[in-house]
């Protein structure tokens, strides 16, 4: 989740995971700035439809493409500019690769994602010779008895799964002072565009990794801008699907009410493949069952690079002020919906949803949470099994556990009651009256899609201060209302991404991603990052 936006305002400031002042300014090396790791790769920017039409020619073997992200790793995440989004490598990845490779050979093709190399965050289980930790020393040695819902979706599609992600720990639901992309397993996770800036959280390690070409796509999980923010910081596209759309089954939970996992790709196409893979009805998560009838086996039917024409799109007006860079990025965004046939009108929803839920939503999340972590630790493999206990173990172990920022969400949440709690049951009916803020806007203006930015430019990574606001976060509504958010690069400010939000009312994956398509095609955001190393102004060497 993405913490901001409860620093600013504990209703409408958020889980969101800012980034964080000075960290690698110590490390700055020289003022050429460009790494050697930005060297071209093989796959740079490889889209799912050419390493498939690469594997049909027979030039590419799904084995290659998994050896060429494994090198990728070996090269850019460890070493080099190291950023540090990988956790733990799948030491069978090669096997299924092989497998994989047998099967086309055999001519049988399973899907799109037929030998496709996938990342996924380490909160989501996987039946295999991996952790699933949320990045906590806590949890270290859990290995899941069973695949989440959505790993065996992927891997019935003939999804390779590369990897675990790095995460900003506990999905960054541990401190109130906490460093977005740091966990005490995997430590820090770096902003693949300049090394000493915040990738954001807590899908850091996903949106870092997909950025940065360690692999063709990734999973990463939100409960609020845990997929969007890292998505606009890293300079792609994330998808924070409606609640029910993907099943939350095995994986480490925040909230039952906002918990989703989504795709995080360089394209909005590659994002529709893999969200066309990952939905489906489970019999373990019941709010999957309200999708039944709403959703698309292949959301890739929408892309329409003119989908803009004859729509209503509402803007958000707070937003047309504030950081010159930023406000200049999102007017230009304006201009390319209006020249591709959109019509514009202003709305103010984030004062609405201000004024309506208050506080509420950080009450009903620690809430969720207790509740939530206790059923998932006491059916896992991991040597705790209460969140008393991993608050005990940090406690113990605190020099590795806690040696930047501490718990203290850990413990007011373990210190609340049940769901059965008055407090809890106000607090939820104040988060879900978004629904209907958002659904009023809409129909009031006959709206299809509701515009933002989606957060501002990421800040440094400051492991002593932890996470601060750069403004523009626009993650909280549909987090609260359970509604489908999406990201796409609209450009950068300072060679920092920031990305464009389209929001719509349940179920409504198509029709934003058919919006985020079309503003995609036409002004082509997306930039390689160059894995910069920053210096300290006025330290340059001649």
């Amino acid at each position: 989740m993405n913490r901001r936006h409860f620093l600013k305002n504990s209703s409408l400031a958020g889980l969101a995971i800012a980034p964080i002042p000075g960290m690698a300014l110590a490390n700055a090396t020289d003022s050429k700035a460009q790494d050697s790791g930005a060297a071209s790769f093989l796959l740079e920017e490889v889209t799912i439809d050419v390493l498939q039409q690469k594997m049909r020619s027979g030039v590419y073997t799904s084995r290659f493409i998994t050896e060429q992200y494994l090198k990728r790793i070996a090269s850019h995440d460890k070493n080099g500019p190291a950023i540090n989004s990988v956790i733990e490598i799948n030491p069978d990845a090669l096997k299924i690769a092989d497998q994989m490779d047998a099967e086309r050979k055999a001519g049988k093709l399973r899907g799109p994602l037929h030998g496709i190399p996938v990342l996924i965050k380490d909160n989501i289980d996987t039946a295999d010779k991996m952790m699933t930790t949320a990045g906590a020393l806590a949890l270290a040695g859990n290995k899941a008895a069973k695949d989440a819902f959505v790993v065996r979706q992927l891997r019935d599609a003939g999804a390779v799964i590369l990897g675990k992600t790095n995460l900003s720990e506990w999905a960054n639901f541990r401190s109130t002072r906490s460093t977005s992309g740091w966990s005490s397993r995997g430590g820090q996770t770096k902003n693949p565009y300049i090394l000493d800036r915040n990738p954001s959280g807590s899908s850091s390690g996903s949106g870092a990794a997909v950025s940065a070409n360690f692999c063709a796509v990734a999973v990463g999980t939100e409960t609020d801008g845990s997929v969007i923010a890292p998505s606009s910081f890293n300079g792609i596209v994330g998808i924070k699907p409606t609640i029910g759309l993907v099943s939350r089954s095995g994986i480490i939970p925040i909230s039952a009410t906002q918990d989703t996992a989504g795709p995080m790709a360089r394209t909005v196409k590659d994002a529709a493949i893999l969200l066309s893979v990952l939905a489906g009805m489970d019999p373990a998560d019941t709010v999957t069952g309200e999708s039944k009838g709403k959703t698309e086996k292949d959301y890739t039917r929408f892309l329409d690079a003119n989908g803009l024409r004859g729509k209503r799109i509402g803007i958000e007006k707070s937003f047309l002020s504030g950081h010159e860079g930023v406000v200049g990025l999102y007017r230009n965004a304006i201009d390319v919906l209006k020249k591709s046939g959109a019509t514009i009108i202003e709305i103010e929803l984030l004062k609405a949803v201000r004024e309506g839920v208050g506080g509420a939503e950080f009450a009903v999340l620690q809430y969720e949470f207790k509740d939530g972590v206790n059923r998932y630790l006491s059916g896992s493999n991991a040597p705790v099994k209460t969140l008393a206990d991993v608050i005990a173990f940090n406690r113990k172990n605190e020099a590795k556990a806690m040696p930047y920022f501490k718990q203290e969400i850990l413990e007011t949440s373990n210190a609340l009651g049940g769901l059965d709690s008055q407090a809890y049951r106000e607090a939820l009916a104040k988060t879900t009256s978004t629904k209907k803020i958002i659904d009023d806007i809409l129909q009031q203006n006959d709206l299809q899609a509701i515009c933002a930015t989606s957060i501002g430019p990421a800040g440094c990574t400051d492991l002593i201060n932890g996470d601060y606001d750069t403004g523009f976060y626009f993650c909280p509504p549909a987090a609260m209302a359970g509604y489908p958010h999406i990201t796409v690069p609209m450009g950068a400010v300072h060679g920092l991404p920031v990305g464009l939000s389209f929001v719509a009312g349940a179920y409504q994956e198509g029709e934003i991603i058919r919006l985020a398509y079309a503003f995609e095609q036409a002004t082509k955001s997306r930039i390689v990052p160059a894995f910069i190393r920053p210096v300290v102004p006025g330290t340059e060497r001649g």
